[in-house]
C-alpha cells in the first residue's frame, strides 16, 4: 500500500494524461461570477458552519433543537399530521384504532364527571345517598369493564379484515387506553365525528 509506484503504473498515467489535450485557461478570461468580499464570504462560512465552541453553546443549541421537535410534535397532534407523531401513534393502523374509538360513544370517557358526582355525594352525610354513590362506582366500573371488551373484540374483527398483513400488537390496548379519556382532551385530536364510520 505504501510502496512506490511500479513503473509501468506509472507510464500509463503519463500516456492518460499526454492523451488529454492541455488547454490553458486564459488569466484574463471571466470565470462567470464575480469574487465575493472578504467579509462577505467570512459571513457566510459562518452561518453555513455554526458549530458550538463549549459545551453550554451545545447544550443550548441542542435545547433550541428539543425544543422545535416538540412544537412540531404538538403541532401534528393537533392536526393529524402523520410526518411528526411520535412513534406511539404513527401508521395507518394506529389511525385506524383511533378513529374506531373516536367514531363512537365510550361509557370509559365519561368517567372522570361521574368520579367527581360520587366523590360529591360520598361526602354528603347522608347514608342513603352514601349508598347510591358506592352503587354508583360498582356500574360504571362494570359498564366500562364491559364497554371495553366489546371494543377489544370488535375492533380486533375490524382490524383483521383491514390490515391482515401489519403487526397489530398492542392496538387494542392502545385504543382501550384512548377511551378512558374525554373527547376533547384526546391527542391526536380526533379526525372524524361521531357515528361516522373509519
Amino acid at each position: 500500500m505504501f510502496r512506490s509506484r511500479s513503473k509501468d503504473e506509472q507510464a500509463a498515467t503519463a500516456k492518460v494524461t499526454a492523451d488529454q489535450p492541455q488547454q490553458p485557461r486564459d488569466p484574463q478570461a471571466p470565470k462567470g461570477r464575480p469574487t465575493p468580499k472578504r467579509s462577505d464570504a467570512q459571513s457566510q462560512r459562518r452561518s453555513r458552519a455554526h458549530t458550538p465552541t463549549n459545551r453550554k453553546e451545545a447544550s443550548k443549541a441542542q435545547r433550541e433543537a428539543r425544543r422545535a421537535d416538540m412544537a412540531k410534535q404538538r403541532e401534528a397532534m393537533a392536526s393529524g399530521d402523520e410526518r411528526y407523531l411520535p412513534v406511539r401513534d404513527k401508521g395507518p393502523v394506529r389511525r385506524f384504532a383511533r378513529d374506531f374509538v373516536d367514531s363512537r360513544w365510550c361509557v370509559a370517557e365519561f368517567f372522570l364527571p361521574m368520579a367527581v358526582i360520587i366523590l360529591v355525594l360520598t361526602m354528603v352525610r347522608v347514608p342513603q345517598i352514601q349508598n347510591i354513590a358506592l352503587l354508583l362506582w360498582l356500574v360504571i366500573i362494570v359498564l366500562i369493564v364491559l364497554d371495553s371488551i366489546a371494543i377489544w373484540i370488535r375492533l380486533g374483527k375490524r382490524l383483521q379484515e383491514r390490515f391482515p398483513q401489519e403487526n397489530l400488537k398492542g392496538v387494542k390496548a392502545y385504543a382501550v387506553m384512548r377511551t378512558l379519556q374525554m373527547r376533547r382532551l384526546r391527542l391526536p385530536k380526533p379526525q372524524v365525528k361521531r357515528g361516522e364510520r373509519p
